[in-house]
């Protein structure tokens, strides 16, 4: 069955949340809030994580590209700008080596269990990137994993997607984040 990329909307949402909810919230319970900060009308400690996420969706500060097999989501790139997802790993690191912030970051990935290693991360990716394009474009950066040759990594530790994945996607690897991560950086032209 051919997959349909979709962004993240109150009328997407439904399916992004059957999907979180099938793995029993994602990453520990995170509900794909992790890198989202509080916003003026939304506190994350005043909500459960759904609810959370809802609340951003509708606020309009929760963006991601969700890879669509008929209705239901199986998987999903979360994307935004550094004002909707301020918290990243290894930020002073990151921040003390930034000159120019990008306007807009790739923080998350997701793909339900039953549908993993066959490409849908990568799917998603340039779900998002198109997204991106829709919107103005931009210089993108990420964090992909750098995977250590040999050594079997689980996908519960891949939810910032692959190196490998971001240089084929055409992103340039910048320099090293922590032990195992990387900054990775792509212009997107306007579509």
């Amino acid at each position: 069955m051919a997959h349909e990329i979709r962004a993240l909307t109150t009328e997407t949402f439904p399916a992004w949340e059957a999907l979180a909810a099938k793995h029993n919230g994602v990453w520990g319970g995170c509900w794909c809030s992790y890198f989202h900060g509080d916003t003026p009308m939304t506190l994350k400690g005043e909500h459960d994580g759904p609810t959370f996420k809802r609340r951003l969706v509708e606020e309009g500060v929760a963006h991601a590209a969700l890879v669509l097999e008929g209705e239901q989501a199986i998987a999903w790139c979360e994307y935004g700008s550094p004002l909707e997802l301020p918290n990243i790993y290894h930020r002073k690191e990151y921040d003390a080596g930034e000159t120019s912030p990008a306007p807009w970051r790739i923080t998350c990935f997701f793909v339900d269990r039953d549908h993993r290693r066959q490409g849908v991360a990568r799917e998603a990716l340039d779900g998002a990137l198109g997204l991106i394009a829709a919107a103005g474009g931009g210089e993108v950066v990420s964090f992909p994993n750098e995977l250590v040759e040999g050594k079997r990594t689980s996908s519960s530790f891949l939810h910032n997607g692959t190196r490998a994945m971001f240089e084929k996607a055409g992103f340039t690897i910048e320099r090293s984040l922590g032990k195992r991560k990387t900054v990775a950086r792509r212009t997107v032209a306007p579509a």
